[in-house]
């Protein structure tokens, strides 16, 4: 028998130092939450969309600051001053810096760590930490918690001084202590955005820079070498007239025959983003809890709905707020005790805002005088 040779097809070649991927947010493709390891996609999105990073600037504006009250006066003067003045890193002063990176961290990744330096039988500092690059154990039947770093020799052990770490998560699950960052849900919407966004900016391109056609259609039965030098005397009188626009001449363009000008693409119109991005943003908004006009965007302008959402902003706020208290009383009482003072200490924060005192004084007042009302109601029943 005879055996037919076996034929070699062409291989695909493919590179492998390269690659094929344009997307300026690569790792926003493909995407799937595994409950861990995406904080680099996290970062991607906030980079990627300037409305989610101002979402996360706003929320850790609008949580406020705080005031502290001790059982005796000394501790509540002691403690203020220290508060005002503590070194918190990265040239930053004052628990207010330490808060907000705190929230940052919190709302971007789940968690947030942080770090009392203790000097000399003193807290001298309180420090945010890069929460990504800590592992968390559960100890004590998932009671207690034990952050673990890298080692000089590479490996993850339990950090030395747990006693003066300080570690908040959100919304942590029953699977695993690590928290829930606030843009859980986004990279699937914000890929699509980003797809919407970047196919926009490429029509710009090719539609913005108009291309022009320019037909001189043969009528006269021109021979091959005839046509040729007439198609070379309008390009060139084409692309003079061109080069004067460009420099703020008027120059008129004469052509002798049949001449047709197009603009490339001029048939093909650019597709409406305006409805789907809308619906991509409501999305993603309302997983920041903020309402639209709080970032600029004027979908509900009535006066009664803009109040509503004011309100169920100031529950975000203040849910916010319970998250992170714990660890604002743990520097508080340490700082309390390292001093020789009594621990208790107690936090008060600030208003959220002007509006809410407004309000909460005009329902104060109708209180009052639907009680006065009734009061006179009853002594006229008499």
């Amino acid at each position: 028998m005879l055996k037919r040779k076996k034929e070699n097809g062409p291989v695909a070649a493919s590179c492998q130092i390269r690659s094929g991927s344009s997307h300026p947010f690569g790792n926003l493709r493909g995407y799937v939450p595994l409950g861990g390891g995406e904080e680099r996609i996290y970062r991607q999105i906030r980079e990627a969309l300037p409305v989610l990073d101002a979402a996360v600037g706003k929320l850790v504006r609008l949580s406020g600051g705080f005031d502290v009250k001790c059982s005796s006066a000394e501790g509540t003067r002691k403690l203020r001053e220290f508060l005002k003045t503590v070194n918190c890193g990265r040239g930053q002063i004052g628990i207010d810096s330490f808060l907000s990176a705190y929230i940052d961290s919190l709302l971007v990744y789940g968690r947030a760590v942080g770090e009392m330096v203790v000097a000399g039988g003193h807290l001298k500092a309180v420090c945010w930490g890069d929460v990504t690059q800590l592992q968390i154990r559960e100890k004590n039947a998932g009671l207690d918690v034990e952050l673990c770093g890298t080692d000089e020799t590479g490996e993850i052990r339990p950090l030395p001084y747990q006693n003066l770490l300080v570690f908040t998560t959100m919304k942590p699950e029953p699977e695993h202590p690590y928290g829930v960052s606030m843009f859980r849900g986004m990279p699937f919407m914000a890929e699509i955005l980003l797809k919407i966004y970047q196919t926009i900016g490429v029509n710009w391109e090719r539609a913005g820079n108009v291309r022009y056609s320019v037909i001189c259609k043969n009528d006269e039965n021109m021979d091959s070498l005839t046509a040729q030098e007439r198609g070379n005397q309008i390009a060139a009188e084409w692309a003079r007239a061109m080069e004067d626009g460009k420099n703020g001449m008027v120059r008129d363009f004469v052509a002798v025959g049949d001449v047709e000008i197009k603009v490339i693409g001029s048939e093909s119109p650019i597709l409406d983003s305006q409805i789907p991005v809308r619906q991509i943003m409501e999305q993603l908004i309302a997983k920041t809890g903020l309402p639209p006009f709080l970032l600029g965007f004027s979908w509900s302008t009535t006066e009664r709905m803009c109040a509503q959402q004011a309100d169920l902003l100031t529950s975000e706020l203040w849910a916010l707020r319970r998250t992170v208290e714990p660890a604002l009383e743990k520097i508080c009482r340490t700082y309390l005790a390292l001093e020789g003072l009594s621990p208790e200490v107690e936090i008060l924060w600030d208003d959220i805002s002007l509006q809410d005192i407004t309000e909460e004084a005009k329902a104060n007042l109708y209180q009052a005088q639907a009680q006065e009302a009734l009061s006179n109601a009853g002594k006229g029943g008499k």
